[in-house]
């Protein structure tokens, strides 16, 4: 897939193709960027439910034309509960990955689709919540169609998931995990979407809807109350941002990994590479990664806690000076803390060109898994990367937010082109937003030529524990050979391989043309009129 989309009034970009249609549709009927982004979430939580869900948190970047974009924090609390005398109370040394004790935060997402329809109310006559969860509700209650990656990951973590509360009820069928191509209904979560639609937003918090979700927390016995629901809010806040040559960038700051993804491409830039996809392009953008990496897992967590100023590693001393660590010959040896996720990364620009870039996760596939009885939400298990810890990076506090991969990106350029543009893939996320807007907006590739293009990964991946430099092997073997040469641990994986995340933009011109990209590693498509 090399071809990259264009058009004229409004475009989609999204990991699930009937979702990217849903948002279209939306546009279509008049709605805004910020609309149609809400009907794709909707959709992708019941069409692609192993990588998001109405059970998880959700990051925005939104903007509009002549304003300066702002952000939204969709991100849930641990539980006023969730201290560590309750874990030690359960025996556990750590917070486990999957089941009850892990669905230890409020899931915030739907609370960000209500914060995003506020920042944005003063656009235009709203649509209905009814039209704006059609195509999720139908979705549920007709039936989806299970996807090769649904079917794969419930295979392969199959024996995590099966004894979890409900999960195998709902999406293994005969106790086993789907078939690609099978049909499966998701009724219960059709319900629940329906009386949001109904009640509101605001009722998953507040409210008959919230009553019955904190009945069905305590059922699964999750330590998340209805106290918890009712405290919680999104929250409206600046984005960090950066220059790079001619263009500014935009990213979420704390508890979310901008930071990272702004400070990698801002090194790199320093470096003046000229030539894309040579040694010097992907050393360097590897090298500055882990400077960043480095200031990340020494600072970065809930804002609330951090005792340093994220702003202050973009000040062009300081990026300076990080920038010179970079041997552009020799790799800086690599033992990393692993940041895992699953997530869906989708972009909207509407016809009067207000865009939004927007992320939702569940953290693992299928986050906890665990589905609450009578509503049907699989819950997150974000939380599960808090440490037992009394205090330090990430340490479990009641309250506290917990360290978040998701960090949705846009870039605003000198000649007046505008840019949203992400991915899933955790640890791979600020990786492969460097990977495509290098190429696109510092070498000139074209858009999804810039996302289909092979791509690597440093650090670990799920259930493997090797930090090895994880390339595609579409890339030229010299260059592997130069990347091995230079001290990389290099590890060769397949053709377009899911590791390397899902990843999407869509670049509005000045003269008003769209342009749009889906990665070929997803079930994605851009949908554009």
């Amino acid at each position: 897939m090399l071809e990259t989309p264009r058009a004229r009034r409004g475009m989609v970009t999204s990991p699930h193709h009937l979702a990217s249609q849903a948002g279209l549709d939306v546009l279509k009927d008049g709605g805004t960027a910020v609309e149609a982004a809400i009907a794709v979430a909707a959709a992708l939580a019941v069409v692609y439910p192993h990588m998001t869900g109405i059970g998880g948190d959700g990051f925005w970047l939104i903007a509009e034309p002549g304003k300066a974009p702002i952000t939204v924090d969709a991100c849930g609390r641990a539980g006023a509960a969730v201290d560590l005398a309750y874990y030690a109370s359960k025996g556990a040394s750590a917070i486990p990955f999957r089941g009850p004790l892990a669905a230890n935060t409020v899931a915030g997402t739907v609370s960000g689709w209500q914060k995003a329809l506020d920042v944005s109310k003063h656009w235009q006559k709203p649509l209905s919540r009814e039209r704006l969860l059609d195509s999720a509700i139908y979705y549920a209650e007709s039936g989806i169609v299970v996807t090769r990656s649904q079917s794969e990951l419930t295979s392969e973590k199959f024996a995590e998931l099966k004894d979890q509360p409900n999960f195998a009820g709902t999406f293994m069928p005969n106790g086993q995990a789907p078939a690609e191509g099978d049909i499966m209904k998701l009724p219960a979560l059709g319900a629940t979407l329906k009386r949001l639609a109904v009640e509101g937003f605001e009722s998953f918090y507040n409210g008959k809807l919230a009553d019955t979700i904190a009945a069905d927390l305590a059922r699964v016995a999750s330590p998340v109350t209805a106290a918890d629901l009712q405290n919680h809010q999104a929250t409206e806040r600046p984005p960090l941002s950066t220059t790079v040559r001619g263009a500014q960038l935009f990213n979420m700051a704390p508890p979310t990994q901008g930071l990272s993804s702004l400070m990698i491409l801002a090194m790199f830039d320093r470096l003046g590479v000229t030539q894309a996809e040579g040694f010097d392009h992907i050393h360097g953008l590897i090298e500055a990664t882990k400077q960043a990496f480095i200031v990340r897992d020494e600072h970065v967590g809930d804002p609330d806690h951090m005792t340093v100023d994220p702003a202050a590693f973009l000040d062009d001393a300081k990026l300076d000076e990080l920038a010179r660590h970079i041997d552009r010959k020799i790799a800086l040896p690599w033992p990393h803390v692993r940041k895992p996720g699953d997530t869906i990364w989708l972009g909207v620009i509407d016809e009067q060109g207000r865009s939004v870039s927007f992320i939702q996760s569940v953290y693992f596939e299928f986050g906890s898994g665990v589905v609450l009885p009578e509503t049907g939400i699989c819950w997150q298990n974000r939380g599960a990367s808090f440490r037992l810890a009394e205090s330090g990076w990430n340490a479990l506090k009641p309250g506290r937010k917990p360290f978040h991969t998701l960090n949705p990106a846009m870039a605003i350029f000198d000649d007046g082109r505008r840019m949203v543009y992400g991915n899933m893939g955790g640890e791979g996320q600020p990786q492969t937003q460097s990977a495509v807007f290098s190429r696109y907006g510092m070498f000139g590739m074209p858009l999804q030529q810039a996302v289909t293009a092979p791509r690597w990964l440093l650090g670990k991946t799920w259930g493997d524990e090797s930090v090895t430099l994880k390339v595609e092997d579409r890339f030229d073997p010299a260059l592997i050979q130069q990347l091995r040469d230079a001290g990389h641990v290099v590890e060769v994986l397949g053709s377009y391989t899911g590791t390397m995340g899902h990843a999407g933009a869509i670049v509005l011109h000045a003269n008003g043309v769209l342009e749009g990209a889906t990665d070929p590693r997803s079930d994605g498509a851009v949908a554009a009129w």
